[in-house]
């Protein structure tokens, strides 16, 4: 079961215990296999339309290489890195 498209599809699930949900007292909740099935297809969706940006995340130049490009004065060779990165993981 996917715990997100539970929550985001039935607002009272507060628990989730194996297959079983319940609300804030500890109540069953009755889900709706569709609606959560919709969820779970729409959220992966979305998880897979930012792929790039995750690829990009790990190439672009880290925090410690951008500050010594600014203190350096090498600002090109770090644009120049991070266009080539967006290059092989366009949008």
């Amino acid at each position: 079961m996917n715990h997100q498209a539970i929550y985001n599809t039935h607002p009272t699930a507060r628990n989730i215990r194996g297959d079983n949900v319940f609300d804030i007292d500890g109540n069953p909740v009755t889900l709706d296999q569709a609606l959560v099935d919709t969820e779970t297809a729409r959220l992966q969706a979305e998880y897979d339309s930012k792929e790039y940006a995750r690829l990009r995340q790990a190439e672009y130049p880290s925090i410690e290489e951008c500050v010594h490009a600014i203190l350096d004065d090498d600002l090109e060779a770090l644009q120049a890195k991070r266009a080539e990165v967006k290059a092989r993981f366009p949008k």
